[in-house]
């Protein structure tokens, strides 16, 4: 079996030698190449409790840049290896440089917008480091994206990311409408847009609940609204399905989505989606998601009009054909095996 090294930006959290990390992709993408490759991670060390445990045997985590790369110089003594990396970030950028000089051929995975993530942290000098980072390693790597714009016109492949099992498209549950109750599955970041969402919110006079599930246990206090509830990251698929199945309406604030996973959940459980125009590009050909501007009065507009047509609007989404982990996980390791 070819072995694989996965490098990732990820903070990993390492506990009596088993590995948690709060990023779904980073434990789930590589559980599933382990089925055609031997893989190994490196990741960042963290000091904070992560949610979701990762089932691979060889991980180590690093503590500081200089370790981080001196693990990726360690694993360039293997003759016959690939490796992935995932996302663009300063310690990623370095390891594909240390990658390219041993004369290996780094595969860049990118999962969302770097340019817009970047940007809506550091502003303009976000933007121009990462298009530095961009520009060289797009000229040295085998790049691979959810999305065609992300590629910025550089070659490289397309794949569909997924979390969605058979458990997804089975034995869905009718919702009550009477009362909006919002739900939100992600990470607690400024760039997710969860606080711009919390202050729309606030400005809506009427009887709507929003759950956020994707909270750390640091984080659980940060939030005080009255309308609001807040959950810890749900590790469990069952119990994550009937988040989606005890509401009406997925709402996705984020202000820059490469392909995001939790709206594939809520369009598979027919739970019609609201999100804004800063990611209007993700509703390509599917039915049931509704974008609105950022303002209290456009959410509403787009709540109430699913609210009055919610049946037309299940019945359009039961038309889409949404990727499986199983379709996902399959091309994106074939790309890996045939890269040179």
């Amino acid at each position: 079996m070819e072995k694989l090294f996965i490098i990732s930006n990820e903070s990993i959290f390492n506990y009596e030698g088993s590995f948690f990390c709060d990023n779904i992709d980073l434990k789930s993408t590589p559980e599933g190449l382990s089925k055609k490759f031997k893989v190994n991670i490196i990741c960042r060390l963290s000091k904070k409790i992560r949610s979701h445990k990762i089932n691979i045997e060889n991980i180590k985590a690093y503590s500081n840049i200089f370790s981080y790369l001196s693990g990726v110089l360690i694993s360039l003594k293997e003759q016959k290896s690939k490796y992935v990396i995932i996302s663009i970030s300063p310690f990623t950028f370095m390891a594909c440089i240390l990658i390219k000089l041993f004369k290996k051929k780094p595969i860049v995975y990118l999962r969302s917008d770097g340019y817009g993530e970047y940007k809506s942290i550091l502003g303009f000098f976000g933007l121009a480091m990462y298009h530095f980072m961009f520009s060289i390693i797009s000229k040295i790597s085998l790049l691979i994206s959810c999305r065609e714009y992300i590629l910025r016109n550089k070659p490289g492949e397309i794949v569909a990311p997924s979390q969605i099992s058979s458990q997804w498209l089975t034995n869905h549950k009718e919702p009550e409408i009477n009362r909006s109750r919002l739900l939100y599955v992600g990470r607690i970041r400024k760039e997710k847009g969860i606080y711009s969402l919390l202050n729309l919110i606030k400005e809506i006079n009427t009887d709507l609940t929003l759950s956020i599930v994707g909270a750390e246990k640091n984080s659980l206090a940060q939030i005080m609204q009255d309308n609001v509830h807040v959950h810890e990251v749900e590790n469990n698929e069952k119990n994550l399905i009937k988040f989606y199945d005890d509401h009406n309406i997925f709402i996705l604030p984020s202000y820059t989505e490469g392909h995001p996973m939790a709206l594939l959940e809520a369009l598979s459980r027919l739970r019609p989606v609201i999100i804004f125009k800063d990611i209007e590009h993700v509703v390509g050909n599917k039915k049931g998601i509704f974008v609105a501007e950022r303002n209290s009065s456009s959410l509403l507009e787009q709540i109430n009009h699913i609210k009055k047509n919610y049946k037309n609007i299940q019945q359009g989404m039961k038309n889409n054909n949404l990727p499986t982990k199983e379709q996902f996980i399959s091309k994106f390791g074939d790309l890996i095996s045939k890269s040179s």
